[in-house]
């Protein structure tokens, strides 16, 4: 409903302030919404010695909280809309009404309409008119219709002729985006349609699951987190979906992304859960990092799984919230926003489309040299289960702690040891290192080994590391282990 709205008031008690849900509306308007003015009301319950002053204050107030935001600035008006409360004498006069009505004529403005494109309209409002057939008003989001056009129901799946429209209870022939009409179609039962979309027959599609780019709302408290289900608003609709987040490639990070495009040839970074400062400064600063170092990609994105199919048009506003928040938790409930970029509309998705999106997961694995075979090759161990079958890892490169590069050459006996070749030799001082090591446990295997024997073991040089590092894509089937 927010989208229809050209210019909000946000209503706030001026006895209360800010409450859960006027935050709510406030961001909403945030998201969907250009020009706001503040409306301060009740301003009759404060003892008239201390009124100005109070008002004063909670102005403040409102502009601090509005700071921030797209609305820094915007007018603030106090008023009474019905001083002495609903049982007061009709004879009371409001306070403030005549000053907030010429606030809103200062801040109305022409906003601009475009006819072009697609006819698409949120019906809020749907009702029979015996022997004229059943209207539905409500605002034009995008396009034009006319008198003879057909319009698509796309909840009730049925295509209508347009019978006739008013605006305003003016009859029109033809209407465009941002007008409210009424448009009379033959007969259907109202009660099957309360509300939602009518649009161009076949311009809406129906998606099990989409591609969304997105920014967390700063109020949301908490982290989101892959694999999490949300209140999933689009087009005229609240489902539940499951979000799976990632972000460009490290190398990718600061690249400028085109707006409501999503490029299917990258290579994407799959995240435990959406990257944003307030995550960055409770993990990280643990391990002493300045909340300024981290890096955070432009842009980020999630796929959507719906828990059933929704119809909305191409790049629609998308709101995702914990709606299932106890309301009098002073909390905000909207997560996230973002723009529709791709939807599925095969019901098979998860075989036909998904394998498209190339979002990886970097593998990392490490184990260590068990002893030296000969100048090119070793033995190491620790870095694979026993019953894990070390032929899907032959041929993968792997790099040693003192700096060789090795690959994978097979196993070695049963215990999940394998055989690495180095392919340009071990280094003198690395193959020093680890004779010098195994002689060292060779002698402790005898069973005689002195306690200085024992002090020295562990003031040995430390242990040769075996780096494995890989990619692995989430939707190839194949699972294979890519290396650059």
């Amino acid at each position: 409903g927010a989208q229809i709205i050209d210019l909000m008031m946000l209503v706030i008690d001026v006895t209360k302030g800010m409450q859960t849900q006027s935050a709510e509306c406030l961001v909403i308007g945030q998201i969907a919404c250009q020009k706001m003015v503040v409306v301060l009301n009740k301003i009759d319950l404060l003892p008239e010695g201390k009124r100005q002053s109070a008002i004063e204050k909670m102005t403040k107030k409102m502009q601090k909280t509005l700071e921030n935001t797209k609305f820094a600035g915007c007018p603030i008006v106090a008023v009474a809309a019905k001083p002495g409360g609903p049982e007061a004498p009709e004879s009371e006069n409001p306070l403030g009404v005549s000053e907030l009505i010429e606030v809103l004529k200062s801040q109305a403005y022409l906003p601009s309409r475009d006819p072009s494109g697609h006819f698409l309209m949120a019906v809020d409002h749907c009702f029979s008119i015996k022997g004229q057939g059943t209207v539905m008003t409500g605002t034009i989001l995008s396009g034009s219709v006319s008198l003879g056009d057909n319009v698509e129901i796309p909840a009730l799946k049925v295509t209508k002729k347009v019978k006739s429209m008013q605006m305003f209870h003016t009859p029109v022939t033809y209407a465009m985006q941002g007008d409210r009409v009424g448009v009379c179609v033959t007969q259907f039962d109202p009660k099957l349609l309360e509300r939602g979309l009518i649009c161009t027959p076949d311009s809406l599609h129906t998606i099990h699951a989409a591609i969304i780019s997105l920014k967390k709302i700063q109020y949301f408290r908490g982290a989101l987190q892959t694999k999490a289900k949300f209140h999933i608003t689009v087009g005229h609709e609240t489902v539940m979906g499951r979000v799976m987040f990632f972000s460009p490639a490290p190398a990718d990070f600061n690249e400028e992304i085109q707006e409501n495009v999503f490029d299917f040839e990258k290579d994407y970074l799959y995240q435990e859960e959406y990257l944003s400062k307030d995550l960055v400064s409770s993990e990280e600063n643990k391990e002493n990092h300045q909340a300024g170092e981290v890096q955070l990609p432009k842009q980020q994105w999630a796929l959507l799984e719906f828990e059933k199919p929704v119809t909305c048009p191409k790049l629609c506003l998308v709101i995702g919230s914990k709606l299932d928040t106890d309301i009098h938790a002073n909390t905000c409930r909207l997560a996230f926003h973002g723009v529709l970029l791709q939807g599925m509309e095969d019901k098979n998705y998860t075989e036909t489309f998904l394998p498209k999106l190339k979002v990886y997961k970097q593998k990392h694995k490490e184990g260590q040299v068990e002893r030296v075979m000969d100048d090119y090759s070793v033995i190491g161990r620790s870095l694979f289960k026993k019953e894990t079958n070390i032929q899907i890892f032959v041929g993968l490169k792997v790099k040693l702690s003192t700096g060789e590069d090795g690959i994978i050459d097979g196993g070695f006996g049963q215990s999940g040891k394998f055989k690495i070749r180095i392919p340009d030799g071990l280094k003198p001082d690395t193959k020093m290192l680890l004779t010098a090591a195994s002689k060292k446990k060779s002698k402790g295997g005898k069973g005689d080994m002195t306690k200085e024997d024992e002090s020295s073991k562990n003031d040995s040089a430390q242990p040769v590391t075996i780096s494995l590092i890989f990619k692995r894509y989430v939707f190839d089937t194949q699972k294979k282990m890519i290396q650059s």
